[in-house]
């Protein structure tokens, strides 16, 4: 028989297509099955090691572990597993900790964002370090928090996440930007508690002003663009981290301080385990007369000249819409920022700096909603980010309803209109009402 090393040339084909409905079977076909998921590594057909960096844990060479934001393998989880995994959850309560991390998280329209969730993941790593003594995660939230459902269903979603406490604020006192009556409560929290950590977002949403407020309060001095931490028994805390410095261009390398604000994917989000969230109150009495500034509410913004990159809601189009005109009406209706795919601008229907993915703009959304766009690699890079996505499509098979946590199966026209009806029906009641 010939020695010849013969390939398949489709095969690899789908190997390197991650969005192939049989990617993940070729992958264990070139490899070990580890029950059924695709693995990380495969004999190549020249006898070197393959790697994929797709693959859930991948440790790329930097020694940084890969999160996914694609959607993608929880996409492809199947219905029957997707259960078990839920239920898989393994609950954990600690009665009497070692310790606290106090987080303070955006919560961005009154809900943990994908920031706040790989912020809380690395308080996770952070308390549960020590298996002896482990410590406690206490989440300091300002205003409204809505998240899914009610009641219990709200406490288990922080539980998820990985919250052991809570400590609720919701008073009018705390509402819009009030800096100074969210630093008071802070700081009282610090008298009662004595965190041993403070972790909050670096971002522009509010936690990168208020941490270094906070960090000012306590005579700390705060790190900054923090991505990475990790332990460090010769540090005097246990802990070292690195942040970016330099406008991006550096990292910087120091022992964890009392007070650190984080980037996004600084650590993966908590998934293995459910916490108690036990809500928590404080017992001394906070100043409510001392705020310098008054909020005069939200400035309107016209959603058509608002960036993609900062836009928090967007409409986008691809080949499926066939009715521009009721397409520009609904994003009007719903408030919505526009954005196309490169079909659509290669069309003429938008404009070029409407265009979503990774030949456009990568865009950060909450709610991204995509009309008539089958979904290309390029433009599933471009959304990857995004917290939830909404898609509406004649093709239940297309690559974008894999990506999307919302799919309406159906003519986009008349999907589209439907919804237009239903937001102004609402609104006029509203105005009735009133």
């Amino acid at each position: 028989m010939s020695e010849i090393i013969r390939r398949d040339p489709r095969r690899e084909w789908i190997a390197r297509n991650r969005l192939h409905p049989d990617h993940a079977s070729v992958l264990a076909a070139l490899g070990v099955n580890r029950g059924g998921a695709a693995v990380s590594e495969w004999l190549g057909p020249h006898g070197v090691v393959r790697k994929n960096p797709h693959a859930i844990g991948f440790i790329g060479p930097n020694d940084v572990k890969r999160i996914d934001r694609s959607g993608f393998q929880q996409g492809g989880q199947s219905a029957a597993t997707t259960p078990v995994a839920q239920d898989s959850r393994r609950t954990v309560t600690i009665d009497q900790p070692a310790f606290l991390v106090a987080v303070v998280p955006d919560l961005t329209g009154g809900r943990l964002s994908a920031h706040d969730k790989d912020l809380l993941g690395l308080a996770r790593r952070v308390a549960d370090a020590d298996a002896d003594q482990p410590g406690a995660v206490v989440a300091i939230l300002f205003g409204e928090h809505k998240g899914e459902g009610d009641g219990e269903l709200k406490e288990q979603a922080l539980g998820d996440a990985g919250i052991d406490r809570v400590v609720h604020l919701n008073d009018e006192f705390y509402a819009g930007f009030a800096p100074e009556a969210r630093l008071a409560a802070l700081s009282a929290v610090e008298r009662e508690m004595m965190p041993r950590f403070w972790l909050l977002p670096d971002s522009p949403l509010g936690g990168a002003d208020l941490g270094r407020r906070l960090a000012l309060r306590l005579g700390e001095r705060a790190a900054t663009g923090v991505w990475q931490v990790e332990a460090d028994n010769e540090a005097s805390l246990g802990w070292r981290c690195t942040a970016r410095g330099g406008a991006g261009s550096l990292d910087i390398q120091r022992p964890l301080p009392r007070v650190a604000l984080a980037l996004a994917e600084c650590a993966e989000p908590v998934d293995e385990t459910r916490h108690a969230a036990e809500q928590l109150t404080l017992a001394a009495s906070i100043p409510t007369t001392l705020s310098r500034i008054e909020d005069l509410g939200q400035v309107a913004v016209d959603p058509a000249g608002v960036a993609l990159a900062e836009a928090e809601f967007i409409l986008s189009g691809g080949n499926g819409v066939k009715e521009w005109g009721a397409f520009h009406h609904a994003a009007k209706v719903l408030g919505a920022t526009e954005g196309a795919s490169r079909v659509a601008v290669d069309d003429g229907f938008m404009a070029r700096d409407r265009q979503v993915g990774a030949t456009g703009t990568w865009v950060t959304a909450r709610v991204y909603m995509a009309v008539g766009i089958s979904g290309a690699i390029q433009h599933l890079q471009g959304i990857q980010r995004c917290d939830k996505v909404v898609a509406i499509n004649l093709d239940p098979g297309c690559d974008i309803i894999k990506r999307a946590d919302l799919a309406v199966i159906g003519d986009s026209t008349q999907i589209l209109a439907a919804l237009v009806t239903m937001v102004e029906q609402q609104r006029g009641g509203q105005r009735d009402a009133a």
